[in-house]
């Protein structure tokens, strides 16, 4: 699934998920990597924390080669739940790469180890604390207002992350790359002199918009063939 995504990119498997009546499924803004340039793509391997790592430990038991973690820690910024250790342990697993909804720590020891980690930040803390456990820790993850199971997929990368359903994911990328195909064409294009506006009969969308306010400039980007907004 990371060859697959090689080429794309957050934003454009958004914009393919919006062309092909997927829902949209993004993580709350502020998701970073701890080392620039970390990408993720592959099976969500949800896990719920609840105070201690004996849970990651029992996830790691069932995951597959190329899965992400998907850690719900409740978007909690007064704890790290996730270090070093974590993070070495998910490589031995097999896991290609960690996405928390919550915080990180042991930066440089992450840094060194090179396994993609995305989170909303360091913080120097762990848990001080030993919550209740719920029957779905090992089913779903809660990220912001999204439910993330083992039937979704995951793709982060510099922009953030989302969700993608697996029986809608070689769609979703199938089509990420036709807009990606197209998108190219039209920065080759400006590039060369011909403006956005030119190529998008934008005057003409105007006349058009006048003439029927519910014609949007998506519609006539359709209509097109061209693609800047999905």
């Amino acid at each position: 699934m990371l060859k697959a995504f090689t080429d794309l990119s957050t934003p454009l498997v958004a914009d393919a998920c919006v062309r092909s009546g997927v829902p949209l499924r993004v993580a709350p803004p502020g998701i970073g990597t701890v080392l620039p340039g970390h990408r993720v793509a592959g099976r969500a391997l949800p896990v719920r924390h609840y105070g201690s790592v004996d849970v990651f430990l029992e996830a790691y038991g069932s995951a597959e080669p190329g899965d992400v973690l998907v850690i719900d820690n409740g978007g909690r910024t007064d704890e790290a739940c996730v270090g070093d250790l974590a993070a070495l342990e998910a490589e031995s697993a097999g896991v290609s790469g960690l996405v928390v909804w919550g915080l990180h720590r042991d930066t440089p020891e992450l840094a060194e180890i090179g396994l993609p980690v995305f989170s909303y930040g360091s913080h120097p803390p762990g848990p001080v604390r030993l919550d209740e456990r719920e029957p779905e820790a090992l089913v779903t993850a809660r990220f912001g207002p999204h439910l993330v199971g083992g039937w979704d997929f995951v793709f982060g990368d510099a922009d953030g992350v989302l969700f993608v359903p697996a029986d809608r994911v070689e769609e979703v990328l199938d089509t990420a790359l036709a807009i990606r195909e197209t998108e190219r064409e039209q920065a080759r294009r400006i590039r060369s002199g011909e403006t956005l506006r030119s190529q998008t009969a934008f005057a003409d969308y105007l006349v058009l918009r006048e003439a029927d306010p519910s014609y949007t400039f998506r519609r006539h980007l359709r209509r097109m063939g061209g693609a800047i907004e999905e």
